[in-house]
């Protein structure tokens, strides 16, 4: 039974949630548009791009346990994780716009201006949102609860997914007026501030409740053999690595998709022709799926309720890749097939991304339950890093394999690149979302251990202050 004490309130939940919306102005840009902003704006070649995203995001993926060490360790008034969220919020919104900069610059000075920008960039993005992922660890020792706030930050992630498909390319379009790097920096300045206070929001409406074992001591090499010993969290960090490269190869390829191979067209639509331009089809392919995508995050505590955590997981993730599959097979013509493929595709998704974080802090309540020991921080650093691992390697296989198959920016493709672009968005994300759902199977937290988990920390915890 759920005990009433660990219940939050509404606006908790929703300030916490609120959070993600915040990281997802910049994340969701990230995968859908700095691809085709480096090549077709920017003016870097396809495999260039692909080695920039390789280099830079391993190297924010090697940051992330450090960022949780330091977070571990912090002590303030205002908790350990929070005062992150708070200071860096700015900070991590003026990079956010100085990598959307075009500089007047040669080849050279351009390729090095990107590896700053965006190293810095996602520099300020470890320091935010590693402290933020690690809150949702303390925010309640509740599993169940954790679950619930999970299913609202990801509602508050796909709203951020939302405004970044839908007002992106307009705000480009009436920023730019024919400009589109004069665009692109303003429109990332309007995602950037309306980023910052929603940080400020939730900073202000979550509280930290859940504090290691006042008996622990702080010894990194102990966390970190606590970490790699705990073999849920290795199967949940493996099967995000191959989930997030999934993602990301498919959902950097739509933009190049619709303007390569779909292409615009007329449509006729209740008996109205209507031209579409790929823009039009990008924005509404996105926006379309993501909502579709809550639906699925809505449902997501249902789901897992009736099949387990686990089941829910495993079983959505090869659905959406099999589904998703399906697209190699789609015509440029066939419109309708493609958008009821990505609207299945995307409801298998969501509960997806909701368990995956709600799973990460069921596996930092086993390794206190097991070792004796608590390092939130740490654990949620190291699972940030399994994610941005997979962020890079999906990045990383869309630029190399666009230069593989001859792909050159902002001109008719060869029938060799545009079968490489179809690949990119169906057959090759596919396969590694099926072997991220296949290692799930054997991961053991079940629902039942996870209130037999929680019942013998609480009464630990009750004897500890008695």
């Amino acid at each position: 039974m759920q005990n009433t004490t660990d219940r939050l309130s509404l606006k908790e939940k929703i300030g916490y949630s609120l959070g993600d919306t915040a990281s997802n102005l910049f994340f969701q840009t990230f995968i859908l548009f700095l691809p085709i902003f480096y090549t077709d704006v920017f003016g870097l070649p396809a495999a260039a791009m692909g080695t920039v995203f390789l280099v830079t995001r391993i190297f924010d993926a090697l940051n992330d346990p450090l960022m949780g060490a330091i977070a571990d360790r912090t002590n303030t008034r205002w908790g350990k994780f929070r005062p992150y969220i708070l200071f860096f919020a700015i900070p991590f919104g003026i990079m956010g716009v100085l990598t959307f900069t075009t500089p007047n610059f040669d080849a050279t000075g351009k390729l090095i201006y990107a590896y700053i920008t965006y190293n810095l960039l996602m520099v300020m993005y470890t320091i935010v949102n590693v402290p933020y992922s690690a809150l949702m660890g303390v925010i309640t020792p509740n599993s169940l609860e954790r679950t619930e706030v999970s299913s609202f930050r990801f509602v508050a992630a796909f709203v951020g997914g939302l405004i970044v498909q839908a007002a992106t390319i307009s705000l480009v379009k009436y920023f730019g007026q024919g400009n589109d790097a004069v665009g692109w920096q303003w429109a990332m300045g309007c995602l950037a501030g309306l980023a910052a206070v929603l940080f400020f929001v939730t900073f202000i409406t979550t509280r930290e409740r859940v504090q290691p074992p006042k008996e622990q001591k702080s010894e990194f090499k102990k966390d970190l053999k606590d970490l790699f010993t705990n073999k849920p969290w290795l199967l949940i960090a493996g099967a995000t690595v191959f989930q997030l490269t999934f993602i990301v190869m498919r959902q950097s390829s739509v933009a190049y998709y619709f303007k390569y191979y779909v292409g615009a067209q007329q449509l006729n639509l209740f008996g109205k022709a209507i031209e579409l331009s790929y823009e039009a089809f990008t924005s509404s392919f996105l926006l379309t799926g993501s909502v579709v995508t809550i639906i699925g995050v809505v449902l997501t505590k249902w789901f897992s309720k009736v099949l387990d955590k686990k089941n829910t997981y495993a079983g959505f993730l090869i659905a959406a890749a099999l589904v998703n599959a399906v697209l190699y097979v789609a015509r440029p013509q066939d419109v309708i097939l493609i958008y009821v493929i990505n609207l299945l595709f995307s409801f298998f998704v969501g509960p997806v991304s909701v368990l995956q974080w709600a799973m990460y802090t069921d596996t930092a309540d086993y390794s206190e339950w097991k070792n004796h020991r608590r390092a939130t921080a740490l654990l949620m650093a190291a699972s940030l890093f399994a994610l941005k691992l997979g962020l890079a390697l999906g990045g990383t296989l869309v630029g190399w394999i666009l230069g593989y198959y001859g792909f050159v920016a902002n001109q008719a493709q060869t029938p060799q690149a545009m079968a490489g672009i179809v690949s990119l968005l169906s057959l090759f994300p596919a396969i590694l979302g099926i072997a991220g759902g296949l290692l799930m199977i054997r991961y053991p937290l079940t629902n039942k251990m996870m209130v037999k988990i929680e019942e013998d920390l609480t009464a630990r915890r009750r004897q500890a202050v008695a």
